[in-house]
């Protein structure tokens, strides 16, 4: 009977996904294949799919990873800090000096891509985006309910809530899209500033 060690399995994987990331950040996804990923870590390709069937599946694990870690660099700076300003203050900052230093990592994931492959990219985009907004915003909620519990933020119901999550996600996405843009990341903190400021002055008790 073999017996499987996860150790020794998580690492592989880990060796996988490592890199798979750099070949994507150096030539985009639609070139890069199993043969790749398979060479890059010294294996067959065939002992690839013991652990991921596709590149498709590779690249989900690949931002699962990324996912992850966004949300854990977050989730610690808000944890520096005691008030809700200085909370909001932390995960937009958090969120968007993680962004600024992988930027070319998801500025490369796309190129050379056809017409087809682009509008699949897209759907793929969507779900993982689906994901992020899911996970930043239960960092938010325990921000909000923190403040409300402190009596620094105004008791809001549950609808009122996920409203305002939405809202805050939505807007730290825009500022986080208009710098990815304009390719500057300089005037983050000021930027944030204002914004948290805006924000406070509608939910401060």
């Amino acid at each position: 009977m073999t017996v499987t060690n996860p150790i020794k399995e998580d690492a592989i994987q880990d060796q996988i996904l490592q890199a798979a990331k750099r070949l994507f950040q150096v030539h985009g996804l639609y070139k890069i294949t199993m043969d790749d990923v398979a060479k890059a870590i010294g294996k067959g390709r065939s002992s690839l799919y013991y652990y991921y069937k596709s590149k498709d599946e590779i690249f989900d694990a690949v931002m699962e990873v990324e996912i992850r870690e966004l949300v854990a660099a977050i989730a610690a700076a808000v944890n520096q800090v005691q008030t809700v300003e200085q909370k909001i203050k932390a995960f937009c900052i958090a969120k968007l000096n993680v962004l600024r230093e992988r930027r070319g990592f998801y500025n490369m994931l796309d190129v050379g891509m056809d017409a087809d492959a682009m509008s699949n990219f897209n759907k793929t985009k969507v779900v993982h985006h689906g994901l992020i907004m899911q996970q930043e915003g239960a960092v938010l909620r325990q921000i909000l309910d923190y403040g409300i519990e402190r009596g620094e933020l105004k008791a809001v119901d549950e609808r009122d809530k996920k409203e305002l999550v939405f809202v805050l996600l939505s807007g730290v996405h825009g500022i986080k899209r208009e710098m990815i843009i304009d390719n500057n990341f300089d005037g983050v903190e000021s930027v944030v500033n204002t914004f948290t400021r805006v924000i406070m002055n509608g939910i401060k008790k």
